[in-house]
């Protein structure tokens, strides 16, 4: 059974202001995602409160399924999915199509919403992620560059998935309900060096954070037990 996924009354009006702007979500399950990118001969993995479940194994009800890919890889998406779906470009609140004549992002860490067509609801939310010569580049500290296998794994069932420590310090940024709710699932199943620099990239990203007193109880370093 999915726990309800937890909304503060200003959490849920922001929800209701952007459905109302652009339209309705009716979001893919992971299923649904990997039957979307099947055939896809490019690297695309889970991110958001999918990839915290993934890792925790805590199932929680979620608003959408957030997926990325590098933004060298948006046009052999934008390929792919042909006209099967509209592909769309969201920056500070401007959206805009991807389509044949206009198939470059706006930026390279937009977001892709997806969807069928004008009238269907969206299905997918795709944070894009920039890369630096077809590597990962963190879009939040560009100096953070690392191939994709030492920043994600795979589950038994071969989905990649973005590494938890990552997928927390994205979230650390609007500290929404279950932003704090995936952040006290995941941080007690963390290892040593995984709580070291999550704590140290948000005390630098986000030095007044509310999370840094919790993030700041780590455990000893096994480097300098006795014996």
């Amino acid at each position: 059974m999915r726990e309800p996924l937890p909304r503060s009354p200003d959490e849920i009006a922001e929800d209701e202001y952007w459905t109302h702007l652009y339209g309705p979500w009716e979001a893919l399950d992971l299923d649904g995602a990997i039957g979307f990118f099947e055939g896809f001969d490019r690297q695309w993995w889970l991110v958001g409160g999918w990839a915290i479940e993934a890792f925790t194994a805590a199932p929680r009800e979620h608003e959408d399924i957030d997926v990325s890919v590098l933004a060298c890889d948006v046009p052999a998406l934008r390929e792919f999915v042909g006209d099967r779906w509209h592909l769309w470009s969201l920056v500070e609140g401007r959206i805009a199509p991807l389509t044949r004549v206009r198939p470059d992002l706006p930026a390279p860490d937009a977001q892709i919403w997806v969807r069928r067509h004008a009238r269907a609801p969206w299905v997918m939310d795709l944070p894009v992620t920039p890369d630096a010569d077809g590597l990962w580049q963190n879009k939040k500290d560009h100096d953070h560059v690392a191939p994709l296998d030492e920043v994600t794994w795979l589950t038994n069932e071969g989905v990649r998935v973005l590494n938890p420590e990552i997928v927390l310090m994205f979230k650390a940024r609007l500290d929404r309900l279950k932003d704090r709710r995936d952040l006290a699932r995941t941080l007690p199943l963390l290892g040593g060096e995984q709580r070291r620099w999550l704590h140290d990239v948000v005390r630098r990203l986000f030095p007044e954070h509310p999370w840094l007193p919790e993030l700041a109880e780590l455990p000893p370093d096994p480097a300098q037990s006795p014996g």
